[in-house]
């Protein structure tokens, strides 16, 4: 089974349809409980089994009973997708940002992906091929940003380019603490995609945004450690 967190809307509910379409049972996570529900009811009513948990990536109770819920209804977990995410409009460049917005962005994309990924882990043991799928971004590739003639290069909005690259630290140092444990870590780039996330100014559907993701997550000891995207391997 399948846990995708932040899957109401956009990306997150385009790959909580694909992995539940491969067979899966999926838990829905979202915030909103109004929300996650009418999103469950639109995947039920595809006949996929997806079910509801509240899940606040920023309450750790919240997680602690999601966690639990799994354990017992489950016993185990075979994928975890840490999708929900933020951006914020007040974020900018690193000469001006406020520290409160950093910590806000940070809290839900970066920390917030951390404290779900321990919570389940003991469950993702009991896997014969536990996943987990971080949802990062190129603008956390340190490498692009390095380069001025990268197509983005100009978008410096650090609390949300910092919290994606704090996501990829912690993707590659799990994959090496669990490499002997057969659980898989991976980052991956969904691509500009037209979400709630950026107004819709994205250039690629949800369904391409997420291709790329649902297959990282369904592929069953594949690779570890690495940052991709449906082109192939990113550049930290």
């Amino acid at each position: 089974m399948a846990l995708v967190t932040g899957a109401n809307k956009g990306i997150g509910f385009e790959v909580a349809r694909a992995i539940a379409q491969s067979g899966y049972v999926v838990l829905l996570g979202a915030r909103n409980p109004t929300t996650g529900r009418e999103a469950v009811g639109t995947l039920t009513s595809e006949r996929l089994d997806v079910r509801f948990v509240e899940l606040d990536v920023t309450r750790m109770e919240t997680i602690s009973a999601a966690a639990a819920r799994i354990e017992a209804d489950f016993g185990k977990l075979d994928v975890l997708v840490n999708n929900a995410g933020i951006a914020d409009s007040h974020d900018g460049p690193p000469s001006r940002v406020s520290i409160e917005v950093m910590e806000r962005v940070l809290r839900t994309n970066f920390l917030g992906a951390v404290a779900v990924a321990q919570a389940v882990l003991p469950l993702l043991r009991k896997s014969h091929a536990g996943r987990i799928v971080n949802v990062s971004s190129d603008l956390g590739s340190i490498t692009r940003h390095g380069d001025a003639t990268w197509k983005y290069a100009h978008v410096k909005v650090l609390g949300y380019c910092a919290s994606k690259a704090a996501l990829n630290m912690f993707t590659v140092q799990l994959a090496f603490e669990l490499r002997d444990q057969g659980i898989a870590v991976n980052s991956v780039n969904p691509g500009f995609t037209a979400t709630d996330l950026n107004a819709h100014r994205g250039q690629q559907t949800v369904e391409e945004g997420a291709a790329e993701i649902v297959r990282v997550a369904l592929l069953e000891h594949g690779p570890s450690g690495k940052f991709l995207e449906t082109g192939g391997e990113l550049a930290w």
